[in-house]
């Protein structure tokens, strides 16, 4: 039988159509410095973000054949050293696109409205100081005509374009892998109407003094930031920059220092450099708009990740199980 160690959790959909194949799941979760003697015991492990598969582990479990990340990236995995030992390595990239993507958006209203602010404030002071706050929080701005500048092309950032068209922005792709893409647009209850919009990419040079909010929508394995004090520069004045793909993709004390020169109009965040343990300057910034890194957590991806983690796995066994 195989054994599956999930340590980061999995929501219920795949839990069971893994136990009704007949796969033996264990759902507790077991602390980082007690994987050595107890993985050794499974098959695949399914991991978030909050468990590190590395070498030193991957070579204390012959055994092991699957390291599943329920999400896309995978720096929390040595998965070239992992795949080399001839144990798969997958991931879930088609469950939470519209997750996040909406996310990003989220943060996007928000700063369009100051509702970050409002939320902090109306508590303590919105019945002492109502009208001031109504004041300070009245030159809000729509979206509807603003250039959005979608930095990372793949299946978040498509889905980022779907809704930026539906909004009535100017959308501006960057993607140095994809020339091109036909962005279906879905309109619910339907059976008469397909709408299809080819779109394509730019050169980010190109993207960056045009576009009122970029939302950068890409894999970060390291290395220098996409977005630093050269790429801020080059941002239009008081442009909105939003983060839902990984920390160290944007050079964060460049962006506060945009953010404190005024070149940076706000920022959405919600990933870090350094998780679980953010900047304070970040968390008391008063143009940051920012959560906890639950891009991909809602019911609906979770949901999606599971499965797509179970079909993964069953169609790596087959009926060896």
């Amino acid at each position: 039988m195989v054994k599956i160690l999930v340590n980061d959790g999995i929501h219920p959909d795949g839990q069971t159509l893994l136990e009704e194949a007949g796969y033996h799941l264990d759902i507790r979760h077991i602390p980082q410095s007690e994987l050595p003697k107890e993985l050794p015991n499974y098959d695949v492990i399914l991991v978030r973000s909050a468990t590190k598969v590395r070498k030193d582990l991957i070579d204390l479990c012959p055994n092991l054949k699957i390291i599943g990340r329920g999400g896309v990236g995978i720096d929390n995995i040595d998965a070239d050293y992992a795949r080399s030992k001839g144990i798969e390595v997958i991931t879930t990239p088609a469950a939470s696109s519209q997750s996040v993507a909406e996310l990003a958006f989220a943060h996007m209203f928000s700063l369009s409205r100051s509702l970050h602010l409002a939320n902090r404030t109306m508590p303590t002071k919105g019945d002492t100081e109502f009208k001031k706050l109504k004041e300070a929080y009245s030159d809000g701005f729509q979206m509807r005509g603003k250039t959005l500048g979608i930095i990372g092309f793949g299946r978040i950032g498509q889905e980022a374009a779907r809704i930026g068209i539906a909004l009535g922005m100017k959308v501006m792709p960057v993607d140095v892998m994809i020339d091109e893409a036909d962005i279906a647009i879905a309109i619910p209850d339907s059976d008469n109407v397909r709408l299809s919009v080819r779109m394509r990419t730019y050169d980010l040079d190109e993207v960056l003094p045009k576009a009122d909010f970029i939302t950068l929508h890409v894999p970060f394995g390291g290395g220098s930031p996409i977005i630093g004090a050269d790429e801020l520069a080059k941002m239009k004045d008081g442009a909105i920059l939003i983060n839902t793909s990984r920390g160290g993709v944007v050079d964060e004390e460049a962006m506060l220092a945009a953010l404190d020169s005024g070149k940076l109009g706000g920022a959405g965040l919600d990933v870090f450099d350094f998780e679980p343990s953010p900047r304070p300057e970040i968390l008391q910034h008063p143009k940051i708009s920012m959560t906890p890194h639950i891009g991909a957590s809602t019911q609906e991806a979770q949901s999606l990740i599971s499965l797509e983690l179970a079909d993964k796995i069953l169609a790596f066994f087959g009926d060896d199980k």
